[in-house]
């Protein structure tokens, strides 16, 4: 099985630099001086023969020379097994890649911690900063804004208010209404509905652009901040809230965790108490929460206890027993994300301040033949890919829907390996995640040129 398994240190990251072309397919990397604390893909734009162009949201903070901005940037993904062997191989981890280009900028008020894109309408993003606001935009409209000193802030379209003090990290937008949820130091979830203005901003939209004037989601006027109270305000936490996701299939259902250590099930419905709330979900501060979009019984979490912990809601109870299916232990230090893969259901990944990005599949635990060194804490089960690529911790990843075994990621550098921040885009090598049946009579076919090759390094 080939994967990046117990490098460490300077040495992990020559060494996987060097396998790069023998592992993953495809990767993309830009350094920055300031530092992107969040990526999120956009929709697809345009469709190719050999590669796609494709949205994609970041974040640039930075040491106050110059304003903190929204990023919108324009991708070109290479599509699987077309990206010529020569780029691959020239793979140079210092240039910065010409494939990524900023489309439009947005002056953001404030360092921007999150990003989230709306589901029913992709120009749409929510934003969490160092308030207790979320901020509303409307991509396509906003004026595109040069990040110089001085420069006042862009004004978002709308304002969710609600929250009694900083909102920082945890936000969610609903796959199935124009629900957006929120959490923050005040210990309490945040629901809102922005149905009415997405409706207006249909509406509007072709007249805004024959006119060139800027749409806005409420009333045509650009940036006007409308501001927009909540629908429900849920409180049952006892520290931050530090993240928050809807059920895939309701709008009424999601779920929180916290620096309480508590994992908390809700439910609009049924008012703003708790329906479920685990009391020790792990051994410290919960950092992430995910909900599986192809089975809506499970549930992951990402501790500051370097596990990730899978619980199925159907074990849960109202009175918080409820231990997880399975805790996966292979990270050194904290985990800051975690993220189901949008196309299979077993699959998800983890990041955290370890530098590492490890790809899990749940249904191989157990299974023989999967876990050929369960001793070996650096093979521990359900682990079948590691990316090993960040010089420091992976602050935030994303799964590409329109392209599920792309993934793109963000770290903050430290001072001691160049500071700043490093967004890399990549896919590992298919031979890695498809059927094993299809790898083996794949390089079956390829056999004898592998054994050319062999004679000849030797010799």
């Amino acid at each position: 099985m080939l994967s990046f398994m117990g490098i460490v240190s300077e040495d992990r990251i020559s060494l996987s630099v060097k396998l790069l072309p023998l592992l993953v397919a495809e990767i993309e990397k830009i350094h920055n001086l300031y530092f992107h604390h969040h990526c999120s893909w956009g929709p697809q734009i345009e469709q190719a023969t050999y590669k796609n162009r494709q949205r994609l949201y970041l974040s640039e903070q930075t040491d106050g020379s110059v304003p903190n901005t929204l990023v919108i940037a324009n991708v070109e993904v290479v599509k699987a097994r077309v990206a010529a062997a020569e780029h691959i191989s020239q793979f140079n981890e210092e240039s910065r890649s010409p494939f990524v280009k900023k489309s439009k900028t947005i002056i953001h008020p404030g360092e921007v911690n999150r990003i989230r894109e709306l589901p029913q309408n992709s120009n749409i993003v929510a934003t969490h900063t160092d308030s207790p606001d979320v901020l509303i935009w409307d991509v396509e409209s906003q004026p595109n804004r040069q990040p110089v000193l001085g420069a006042t802030p862009s004004r978002p379209d709308l304002i969710l208010t609600g929250h009694q003090d900083n909102a920082e990290f945890a936000l969610a937008m609903c796959p199935t209404e124009p629900f957006v949820l929120s959490g923050g130091k005040d210990k309490s979830v945040v629901l809102w509905s922005i149905h009415d203005h997405i409706s207006s901003l249909a509406a509007d939209q072709s007249a805004h652009k024959s006119t060139g004037s800027k749409g806005n989601l409420s009333n045509g006027k650009a940036g006007d901040g409308t501001a927009v109270e909540a629908r429900g305000i849920f409180q049952g936490h006892g520290d931050t809230v530090e993240d928050v996701q809807f059920n895939p299939s309701s709008a009424q259902e999601f779920c929180s965790v916290g620096d309480d250590s508590c994992l908390i099930l809700w439910d609009a419905r049924t008012g703003s108490s708790p329906v479920v709330k685990v009391e020790k979900a792990h051994n410290a501060d919960l950092h992430c929460v995910d909900w599986n979009p192809n089975d809506v019984n499970l549930i992951l979490t990402g501790s500051a206890d370097n596990t990730v912990h899978m619980y199925d809601r159907r074990n849960l109870t109202s009175g918080g027993v409820g231990a997880p299916v399975h805790i996966f232990e292979g990270h050194s230090a904290a985990v800051l994300c975690v993220q189901w893969s949008p196309a299979k259901a077993s699959v998800f990944g983890s990041a955290a301040e370890d530098g590492i990005l490890n790809i899990w599949d749940h249904a191989k635990i157990g299974k023989a033949g999967n876990d050929v060194r369960s001793g070996d804490s650096s093979y521990p089960p359900g682990l079948f890919f590691k990316h090993a690529g960040h010089r420091d911790k992976v602050v935030d990843f994303h799964w590409n829907a329109a392209d599920p075994w792309t993934i793109v990621s963000v770290s903050e550098d430290g001072e001691k390996t160049g500071g700043g921040g490093t967004l890399q885009i990549w896919r590992m090598i298919d031979l890695i995640y498809r059927p094993e049946e299809e790898v083996i009579a794949e390089l079956d076919k390829f056999k004898s040129h592998l054994l050319t090759c062999s004679t000849s390094s030797s010799s």
